[in-house]
């Protein structure tokens, strides 16, 4: 079975520095994957060329049979995204953006209402479907954003991040609502996270990529093997090391600028 997934000779430039230098990788189809890395590392930079949101400076992305490059419209139609920083519309209601997403995406009316309530009451959110998302808890937006994400029945969701700054309770949730919906629907899930035991429990297979380059791939039983380490996170720093790193030298503040812009280019 073709990969719904695969990546070749990934590259991105920004001037003279090069955030993605070659990555070749693909994910199967309903596989939960985990692509992990350092900051700067070029998570984000990848990230946002599978979603076309940047244009690669070389290299073929293919997503569910469609070419990033040539076809990103029907790119975009096979995939949700929760970006790494909020993006809904605190003014409106949960419904309402769940309403304008679906939308955006041409969800006939009586699927967008059907699909609604699904979501919703997957994500525990029904009851306060009439509320204002600026009433909502940072975990709450979180569950309505990845909800937003499904509506229109992607092949893929791409989550960046998508537990930073939530409790182990709220995590523990989201990771349930989103195997249960891996397991029913078959949906792929690609994700990247700084908690690295989060990865161990949730991911089939793990990449790791530092200074632009996958450095290892695996599951994390091999990652813990190939480096004799007894977790996935002494694992992650007796191959990335243990530097500090910064941000991806600038390119971070262009890409959410990008990632703002996004949704308008639908």
């Amino acid at each position: 079975m073709e990969p719904i997934i695969r990546v070749e000779g990934l590259a991105k430039k920004f001037g003279d520095f090069t955030a993605v230098d070659g990555v070749s990788f693909s994910v199967e189809k309903g596989e939960i994957f985990a692509f992990l890395g350092p900051n700067g590392a070029g998570k984000s930079t990848t990230i946002k060329m599978l979603t076309t949101v940047l244009t690669p400076s070389r290299g073929t992305i293919a997503l569910n049979g469609h070419d990033a490059t040539k076809d990103p419209a029907a790119v975009r139609r096979s995939f949700g995204i929760v970006f790494q920083d909020p993006s809904l519309d605190d003014e409106l209601t949960a419904e309402e953006n769940m309403e304008f997403h679906g939308v955006l995406y041409g969800v006939p009316a009586k699927t967008r209402k059907e699909r609604t309530r699904q979501l919703l009451e997957f994500v525990e959110l029904w009851d306060r479907r009439k509320s204002l998302v600026k009433e909502f808890s940072g975990g709450m937006k979180r569950r309505l954003e990845i909800a937003r994400g499904l509506l229109h029945h992607p092949a893929v969701i791409f989550l960046d991040e998508p537990t930073l700054g939530l409790d182990p309770q709220t995590r523990n949730h989201m990771w349930t609502y989103l195997q249960e919906l891996n397991a029913k629907e078959g949906i792929t899930v690609f994700f990247t996270t700084h908690y690295m035991e989060e990865a161990e429990r949730i991911a089939r297979r793990i990449a790791i990529i530092d200074h632009g380059k996958i450095i290892a791939m695996g599951t994390a039983a091999e990652l813990r093997e190939r480096t004799g380490k007894n977790s996935l996170e002494d694992a992650f720093l007796a191959l990335t090391g243990n530097v500090i790193r910064e941000e991806e030298a600038g390119a971070t503040d262009r890409m959410r600028a990008r990632g703002r812009m996004w949704q308008g280019r639908r």
